[in-house]
């Protein structure tokens, strides 16, 4: 899993096991270590009772919570991913996406032998 972050906008990208794991699980974290001890996570979790994504941030760690309906259609179809704007409070709004990841059509020095094909990849 991946996760790209631009001003108040959140991407998380997974892999196949990524998504096989999240459908099993209901959840799949990652985690980066600094030298010294500092830790930050990123997780996406499953979370009954809600309707639309939701985001927090807590102890180093970035979490997205995704509904059972998206978590159910987003693991066993071929839909590519899903959004929401998160009302943040003074106007302002948190952009989630989660998706799948494709495999780059440029050479890259990354393993992407677990990405998703690119339906690109013939243009």
């Amino acid at each position: 899993m991946k996760i790209r972050i631009k001003g108040n906008s959140i991407r998380f990208r997974l892999t196949k096991t990524d998504i096989a794991e999240f459908g099993k699980q209901g959840f799949v974290e990652e985690k980066t270590e600094f030298p010294d001890g500092p830790v930050f996570q990123y997780r996406i979790e499953r979370k009954a009772g809600i309707t639309n994504m939701e985001a927090s941030f807590s102890g180093n760690s970035i979490s997205i919570f995704i509904p059972d309906k998206i978590v159910e259609e987003w693991t066993t179809t071929d839909i590519i991913g899903f959004s929401h704007k998160a009302a943040i409070g003074k106007g302002k709004d948190l952009f989630l996406l989660i998706e799948k990841d494709f495999v780059c059509l440029d050479h890259t020095f990354e393993d992407q032998s677990d990405n998703y094909p690119n339906p690109n990849k013939l243009c």
